[in-house]
């Protein structure tokens, strides 16, 4: 095993898949010259060169357009977005022709794309750069969804994305690119839609994914002192949902909270605990409580920021509260 960072993790996912298949090519903002803007394809321009590590215009739905023509030519495209709130302006272009043209074309068309880049908060960027839309891609049929924590799941996890034959959002954050963490030092695949069980425990299940998970482990180590066993399930991939994963620990704990940077309507804890009731109801010992950011634009002050944010404070107080103490 070796340590990288996150974007290590990522420049190594990428590089290694496009040494093994030609038609995978990288295109963005800053990709190529830059070497990211986030240094995550640092040095793939030397390596590649400029016809497969491309610098595009502050044009998302264009270069989202050609991706989507590009993969249904049999190409594999990688897209990497400055940030997720970019992909707004291309979002008809994922949403209505990459997710949709497989079933539109009577399976003749596959569409092997991954979108990816940076999501939800990240310091004083103001409400319009620090929105989470996990749940929104995730409630498209045909798109699948991932957003890893570590660098380990991050490398696996983007090589498993970049061979899928479906379009793909991978979704970072720029507050984990300088994360660091064990990866091997040969060849493996993460299989998509399998969550991982970061922790046993015996007295609540804590499920949540992305850089906000970190607050469930301090949650958790602080619990730990006063005698409360907490499992912790990094769901990694929010479209599939692994359920499965889910069930099998709320039977365990009986009880169940859910950690997620995003507004508290209709994002993918209401889906769990929808889920979760219909299915493990029985086995409960208490409501399932979910932790989400305020339902707010995101503040500038990072005062205000701090409040807006859940934290482990958050969760330490809706584990005792489902635990009675």
């Amino acid at each position: 095993m070796k340590t990288i960072q996150f974007r290590e993790a990522i420049c190594e996912a990428m590089s290694e898949e496009m040494r093994r298949d030609e038609s995978i090519y990288l295109m963005g903002e800053e990709v190529a010259e830059y070497n990211g803007a986030y240094k995550a394809s640092k040095g793939m321009l030397d390596e590649f060169g400029a016809k497969r590590v491309i610098d595009t215009p502050i044009a998302e739905l264009g270069f989202a357009g050609i991706a989507v023509g590009s993969a249904m030519n049999g190409n594999r495209p990688i897209v990497e977005y400055m940030t997720f709130n970019f992909s707004l302006v291309g979002i008809d272009q994922i949403i209505n022709n990459a997710a949709k043209i497989r079933q539109m074309s009577g399976g003749q068309f596959p569409c092997p794309i991954v979108f990816r880049g940076p999501t939800a908060s990240a310091g004083q960027l103001g409400a319009t750069h620090s929105q989470a839309f996990e749940n929104w891609f995730a409630n498209t049929p045909g798109l699948k969804v991932i957003v890893p924590s570590n660098p380990y799941d991050a490398k696996g996890l983007l090589k498993a994305a970049i061979r899928d034959n479906d379009p793909v959002i991978f979704m970072e954050s720029e507050q984990m690119y300088g994360d660091k963490g064990e990866v091997p030092e040969g060849e493996y695949v993460l299989p998509i839609g399998v969550a991982d069980l970061k922790r046993e425990g015996n007295d609540v299940t804590i499920v949540s994914f992305g850089k906000i998970i970190k607050e469930a482990y301090i949650a958790a180590d602080t619990l730990a002192k006063e005698g409360i066993s907490c499992e912790i399930i990094d769901l990694r991939t929010v479209r599939p949902l692994d359920l499965e994963a889910i069930y099998k620990s709320v039977k365990k704990t009986n009880r169940l909270i859910i950690l997620e940077e995003a507004w508290p309507l209709a994002n993918i804890a209401s889906e769990i605990t929808y889920q979760v009731q219909q299915n493990c109801f029985d086995y409960l010992d208490a409501p399932v409580i979910k932790i989400n950011t305020a339902d707010t634009p995101a503040p500038y002050s990072p005062t205000l920021l701090a409040e807006w944010l859940p934290n482990n404070e958050d969760v330490i107080k809706a584990v005792k509260k489902v635990m009675y103490k």
